[in-house]
């Protein structure tokens, strides 16, 4: 009877061995990288979005700071090119200043008294007469751009838009995932 015990527990001995050796044959080898799926759930950066949106318009034409001075639209709503909010709005506004420190003459176009405001749209542009542009604020170029908020994400689409001949020059697009910040930013259409 003792043998079968002391048979008993080395074949326990052994089994526990043959399954401790091929759970470690599952690890990751030591000298392989450890790969973590873990969700990002960081803020979207609005203003590095669009810096990088903006170096991509550069990148499409490095001419184009040649075409200024250029002056920035709002962007409005892709459903309803009339329509804008605060995020339209704050993106023309972070594409101006991305523009600017990037070398383009940006022309300030609310600091003229002549600007024409249409109420509740401000300075939009994308079906408006872009020789009446030119002429009124002696822009070559005009940044213009659309956006559309979608279940997650809301997407952004930029270009840049010869006065003279209403030729696009450059286009980026990016979009972004929704939380609340940029949800409030969508929400009132305060144009």
């Amino acid at each position: 009877m003792h043998f079968i015990a002391v048979a008993r527990r080395c074949w326990l001995g052994l089994a526990a061995l043959l399954l401790g050796a091929l759970l470690t044959g599952c690890l990751p080898a030591a000298s392989a990288p450890y790969t973590s799926y873990t969700l990002n759930h960081e803020a979207p950066n609005l203003s590095a979005e669009i810096s990088a949106a903006a170096k991509r318009l550069l990148d499409v034409n490095p001419s184009l700071p040649q075409h200024g001075p250029m002056i920035a639209t709002t962007f409005v709503d892709i459903n309803d090119l009339r329509a804008s909010s605060t995020f339209g709005r704050i993106s023309a506004e972070l594409f101006a200043s991305a523009l600017a420190q990037a070398g383009i003459h940006m022309r300030e176009v609310k600091m003229r008294d002549s600007l024409f405001i249409e109420e509740r749209l401000g300075e939009l542009m994308l079906s408006r007469n872009v020789r009446r542009l030119r002429d009124d604020y002696a822009a070559n170029s005009v940044l213009v751009g659309t956006y559309a908020r979608g279940e997650n994400r809301v997407y952004v689409s930029a270009r840049v838009v010869r006065t003279r001949d209403a030729v696009v020059l450059a286009t980026a697009d990016f979009s972004l995932r929704l939380d609340n910040n940029l949800r409030s930013m969508l929400a009132g259409r305060a144009w």
